[in-house]
């Protein structure tokens, strides 16, 4: 399977990142054993943080035999009312969205009014002509080669927290000029794709995406207390505020989304345990339809990937797999589903730093532990690597790996050693230890990844390799630059992007090179390489510089992980 190795720093630093900003009640439940012996005391008690009305929590179901055989609610649903979260709460469930839109696509398309194999523009003739079909399977694949809305719209100056609707989406997507690469050639997840998705079931269908979704799903499957939110405006009775938390405690994370397709499912654990129960003996839709939403897509080289229609097709301990997340401001959700089981584990939380896939694992765990694959080697690997991590590295040879790793065209990674410590360091990526397991060779604690700095004859450290669950890239390391000497003055004024239709100031002050917008904070720009920076903000992560024939600088290219090469001009004075 391929990987897009641009992202694959993100997969390994930014869990680790989420892990590092737990609030102080997930860090002292950490580790606790579980010690009840039925199932429905284990999950209580794998909950102890989240049980009172002081702290944001989480909803759960399990469904098993088509049929939930445990629901509950933990922590708050609303702090500044005191309202306990229940089974019957109802979450904002991110991207766990995506399979109802795919689902949507495909009961059109069995009807004959659409195929997925069909031209986006076909549907959404306003869609810029980029000279290469995008097909509705490659949008629902996340092949389409489309730049992603969420990281289109914050580099245009918008604020996630803003009212962003689907015609500010759609207004967007239509003045691009440009993909990320050749439809069908990569996967790289893209939110563009399902809002398009979305649009094109309520263009077929003569419907809004709503008033299709609540007719043809929700009703016949008794979801009483879903919909797809697509007014900000609207009042949702018994829905969960979402909450963050930093160093002065918990704070509201505010939604204000008005699109739907990629996001904007409202729903509640109950309900979604009726969808989940329809994969298993369809109320709505049929077997065919039912298998076609678990065929993951195949690039054009013929590599198969692990995402399907709107879901991630795995395996979790030797058992098959079907699973999506979602997160949007202090929403964290996950669905996962064993079919061969007939079990699923639904968790829905209202707090930023909870990790609703670690706890629907921990739930599983209880309830297939006759069917999982023997942990024992697991546990001895663990305990090997346990045993490494004693291994002391001299200061000096830590310093040998300090420098710049490209991950092309748009990620450099950091490594850097303070206080006897290696750190990883990514654009918009907080610092990550990384602790020796061997001479050479450093875990990033916490995940099942491993970076290994290669030394060439010469004893100069050329690359590192990164190892994650078992797959393996490799980041060459950047020679020859020295930072101190960038002239940065050369690299100041006014940048506009007719992409975005926006304006960058690129100034300098008290040394530094910073990028000013009007509605944002000032992005610092730290230089990487000849023409190249690096920005802190993780939808502004690396600025190439482009000069004329004459040597004089006539404007960038910003990218951001999901986003390539946004073009900006320099304003001439």
């Amino acid at each position: 399977m391929q990987r897009d190795f641009r992202l694959l720093v993100f997969a390994i630093l930014l869990p680790v990142g989420i892990m590092q900003a737990q609030t102080r009640q997930t860090e002292s439940f950490k580790g606790k054993p579980v010690t009840a012996t039925s199932p429905d005391k284990q999950i209580d008690e794998l909950f102890t943080a989240w049980s009172n009305l002081q702290t944001p929590g989480a909803a759960v179901a399990v469904v098993k035999d088509e049929n939930i055989i445990f629901k509950k609610g933990y922590g708050c649903a609303q702090l500044e009312y005191g309202i306990p979260i229940t089974p019957s709460t109802i979450f904002h469930i991110a991207s766990v969205s995506k399979q109802f839109t795919t689902f949507s696509a495909l009961l059109l398309a069995h009807e004959g009014k659409l195929s997925l194999d069909d031209d986006i523009r076909k549907y959404i003739p306003e869609m810029p002509d980029f000279g290469k079909v995008i097909t509705l399977r490659q949008l629902a694949h996340h092949t389409s080669g489309l730049r992603d809305q969420w990281n289109l719209l914050a580099m245009a100056g918008w604020r996630l927290d803003d009212v962003i609707t689907r015609e500010h989406i759609l207004k967007l997507v239509e003045r691009q000029k440009e993909l990320n690469f050749n439809p069908g050639d990569e996967f790289l997840y893209c939110n563009t794709g399902f809002t398009l998705l979305a649009e094109v079931v309520s263009r077929v269908s003569g419907q809004s995406f709503a008033e299709f979704t609540r007719e043809r799903i929700f009703e016949p499957l008794k979801m009483s207390s879903t919909l797809f939110y697509d007014d900000h405006e609207k009042i949702v009775r018994n829905r969960a505020y979402s909450y963050n938390a930093d160093s002065s405690g918990i704070k509201k994370s505010v939604l204000n989304y008005a699109n739907v397709g990629a996001t904007s499912l409202f729903t509640t654990v109950e309900d979604l345990s009726l969808w989940a129960m329809n994969f298993e003996s369809p109320v709505v839709g049929d077997r065919k339809i039912m298998d076609e939403m678990n065929e993951r897509g195949i690039l054009n080289n013929g590599d198969t990937i692990s995402y399907a229609l709107g879901q991630d097709v795995g395996t979790y301990k030797g058992l098959k797999l079907i699973s999506h997340g979602g997160g949007d401001a202090g929403y964290r959700t996950f669905l996962a589903r064993f079919p061969d089981q007939k079990l699923s584990v639904i968790v829905f939380s209202n707090l930023g730093s909870f990790d609703p896939a670690g706890m629907a694992f921990k739930i599983a765990d209880i309830y297939l532990k006759d069917e999982l694959v023997s942990e024992k080697s697991k546990e001895a690997a663990e305990t090997k690597d346990a045993e490494k991590g004693t291994v002391t590295v001299d200061n000096d040879v830590l310093e040998t790996y300090c420098g710049q790793y490209e991950y092309q065209p748009d990620i450099i990674v950091n490594i850097s050693l303070d206080n006897n410590k290696l750190y990883a360091e990514a654009p918009g990526v907080p610092k990550v230890v990384l602790e020796p397991v061997s001479l050479s060779e450093f875990a990033v604690k916490g995940m099942n990844a491993r970076l290994i700095f290669v030394k060439e004859d010469n004893g100069i450290i050329s690359k590192v390799l990164i190892i994650l669950n078992g797959q393996e890239s490799s980041a060459p390391r950047i020679k020859g630059f020295n930072p101190a000497m960038v002239n940065l003055a050369e690299f100041t004024g006014e940048f506009y992007s007719q992409e975005l239709n926006t304006t960058y100031s690129f100034m300098m002050e008290s040394g530094k090179l910073i990028a000013r917008h009007t509605r944002l904070n000032d992005i610092m720009l730290t230089p990487v390489k000849p023409d190249q920076f690096s920005g802190n903000e993780w939808f502004f992560g690396q600025i190439e510089f482009v000069r004329d024939k004459d040597n004089n600088i006539t404007g960038c290219k910003v990218s951001s992980g999901r986003v390539r090469n946004i073009r900006f001009d320099k304003v001439k004075l």
